[in-house]
């Protein structure tokens, strides 16, 4: 080995430069790894840790009510009627409990299973986390008659456990104040935290979970607790669709395994809506009992079609797609010692859990489907019509295969292509209209960026089976401009650019253009926008010019904040200033649309998450579905909110 040019062979690597972090200081120093983001997604992650424990006590029947409160000052409290964190003194770490589970990192009774037999929980970062990455903590126990408190800093205990007196009940109270230090984002939204907590209540049968928000004058506040679990889970999800039978699902099994909890109902639309949790862990990625209750799904439907002969000569059986389509199907396992894979953790990973899975699945759907036939023939007629679409897709997939139209090599004649083929370093940009494609074309950089103009508004995919979405040119275009499939043959490794860019017009048909697509990503190839590969551009609303100044406004407060600047305070004189509303995209030639929408250094993308596909299908069956109802509901409730609807 060649040595350093230092004294020592070693250079000035020595016992002194292993940095120890002692406590909770590596979750300060390093709070990405244990809570994925210090961004929004991240500070929600803080409340989610502390109702999972409140959710593990009620899991072990301990606990029957959740109180969640967002302050004014954007602080949280969580409180739950549990047994209380316990307070006695640990008999090795000569701390109390309680201090133990806020301050050392994988501390708590859930790792002694005659405390739970099953818990969820974030992996087992704990609320000890949360603690760290706090301005404060505090925490309040109820127990044995007795009521406890302590106060931390940013994980940091301000005083020992104090006896405060006799107290009534038993549970636990924690407050927090995210550290802004840490966090860029300390907002929290209302609507984010109800949209979990309503799924918890679903998931936990009976639980009560209040969420109380007092940072406006009248206070919002939502509680939640379903008798029906996870049979009103499915009615939630499937929301206005139309039944294809009225009665659920629904079965509770206990296999050695894993406890396996299931509700199902087909509807008349074409899109499969399967959620999958373990633990109460949303499990989006899949995984074993997943793949169990697919195999059950398509074996038992098959047999009875068979053994009640619904199916003719000419049918060659089902496949798993035909099995799906149109159902909504929620799927909550219980596992003593979850095994978690995937690039966000969330796949379920032990192999018992799969024969589990399907072995009761195929058990108490068979006995099901005999005990309803009207419901049994409904879904095989059902998944028969899908069959049938499935093959007329297949054939026009294989014509359009034969003109190059979604493989082969041949890209789309609209699209311009970029010089660069690395997907890490390319993007493309799906334009609205052939008059702001030719200005994207010139204005963009070759090199790295692709243009795909599309004409009009595409199909809405929410009311098509596949062999008419394969029909529609704009669709094919762009199937073949990414390069990754479709559905079950989709393939994110094969996508041609790692940054699919919406430019549509900041105007109503803009919106709806965008909105039709966004429709289509979701129900087509939802891994895009799992993998963060889908944003929308941000054009300028207004190009406000004085003399040779121009100056870009992309929001009505931006623009009445820079005429106030260029008229010296006076927002109301604007003589002097050339002020021009943008209505569409072609109305910019290329350098001003470079120079606003397309330069990596200056633009602005607002990248599309999903956070909850079960509230994202919801929303895209109401306002993208068949029943009118829904959206004329949804106008009516939102409506006061809107602003410049299209000027």
């Amino acid at each position: 080995m060649a040595e350093t040019p230092n004294d020592s062979p070693n250079g000035d690597y020595g016992a002194g430069q292993i940095q120890v972090l002692k406590g909770l200081e590596a979750v300060r120093k390093r709070p990405g790894m244990y809570i994925g983001s210090t961004s929004a997604r991240g500070l929600h992650h803080l409340v989610y840790e502390v109702v999972d424990n409140s959710v593990d006590e009620a899991m072990a029947g301990h606990c029957s009510t959740i109180d969640v409160t967002i302050h004014e000052d954007n602080s949280i409290t969580v409180v739950d009627d549990g047994r209380g964190i316990p307070v006695d003194v640990h008999p090795t770490e000569g701390l109390p409990g309680v201090e133990l589970a806020l301050t050392v990192l994988h501390a708590g009774g859930k790792f002694d299973k005659s405390n739970y037999k099953v818990s969820g929980g974030l992996h087992g970062v704990g609320v000890s986390v949360v603690n760290a990455l706090s301005t404060w903590l505090e925490v309040e126990v109820h127990r044995d008659g007795r009521r406890w408190h302590q106060r931390f800093q940013k994980g940091i205990k301000q005083k020992e456990l104090e006896d405060m007196g006799p107290a009534e009940g038993s549970g636990t109270r924690i407050s927090f104040l995210p550290d802004a230090e840490i966090f860029t984002e300390t907002i929290f939204s209302f609507d984010t935290l109800s949209a979990r907590l309503r799924e918890m209540a679903f998931l936990n049968r009976g639980l009560r979970i209040a969420i109380t928000d007092e940072r406006d004058e009248e206070p919002a506040e939502e509680v939640y607790q379903y008798e029906g679990g996870l049979a009103e889970y499915v009615g939630y999800l499937r929301g206005e669709r139309q039944a294809v039978h009225p009665e659920i699902f629904y079965f509770e099994a206990e296999r050695p395994e894993a406890e396996i909890e299931l509700a199902m109902q087909y509807d008349t639309g074409f899109s499969e809506n399967t959620h999958t949790f373990v633990n109460n862990i949303n499990t989006h990625e899949g995984g074993t009992h997943l793949t169990g209750l697919k195999a059950a799904l398509t074996r038992t439907i098959n047999d009875y079609g068979r053994k009640n002969n619904l199916f003719k000569k000419a049918d060659n059986g089902l496949s798993g797609d035909d099995v799906r389509e149109g159902l909504t199907c929620v799927l909550s396992v219980r596992v003593m010692e979850p095994q978690f894979e995937g690039q966000t953790k969330t796949k379920l990973g032990n192999s018992e859990v799969r024969g589990a899975v399907e072995g009761a699945v195929n058990e108490q759907l068979a006995i099901w489907l005999d005990e309803n036939p009207k419901a049994g023939k409904a879904i095989i007629e059902k998944s028969l019509q899908a069959a049938r679409a499935r093959q007329a897709a297949r054939k026009a997939r294989d014509l359009a295969r034969k003109k190059n139209a979604l493989e082969g090599g041949v890209l789309p004649g609209k699209l311009a292509d970029c010089s660069l083929s690395d997907p890490a370093l390319t993007e493309i940009y799906i334009v609205e209209g052939d008059s702001a494609g030719g200005s994207a074309k010139q204005g963009r950089d070759r090199s790295f960026q692709a243009i795909l103009p599309i004409k009009g508004k595409i199909l809405n995919v929410e009311r098509a089976r596949i062999d008419k979405i394969l029909s529609n040119i704009e669709i094919r275009a762009m199937i073949t401009a990414l390069g990754a499939g479709i559905r079950d043959d989709f393939d994110l490794t094969k996508t041609r650019y790692n940054k699919i860019i919406i430019m549509t017009d900041a105007d109503v048909d803009g919106a709806h253009i965008r909105t039709l697509l966004l429709t289509f990503f979701f129900r087509q190839m939802r891994e895009l926008i799992e993998a963060g590969y889908i944003y929308i551009a941000q054009p300028p609303l207004y190009r406000i010019g004085k003399g040779k100044q121009e100056t870009y406004a992309y929001s009505e407060d931006q623009r009445t904040e820079i005429v106030k600047r260029l008229t010296n305070g006076k927002g109301e004189d604007t003589r002097g200033l050339n002020i021009q509303r943008y209505k569409g995209l072609g109305e910019m030639n290329p350098d001003q649309l470079w120079n606003t929408t397309m330069d990596p250094d200056s633009r602005t993308l607002l990248q599309v998450t999903l956070d909850s596909a079960a509230e994202a299908d919801a929303i895209f069956n109401r306002l993208m579905g068949d029943e009118v109802e829904p959206r004329r509901r949804f106008i009516e409730k939102n409506a006061r909110y809107v602003r410049n609807l299209d000027i």
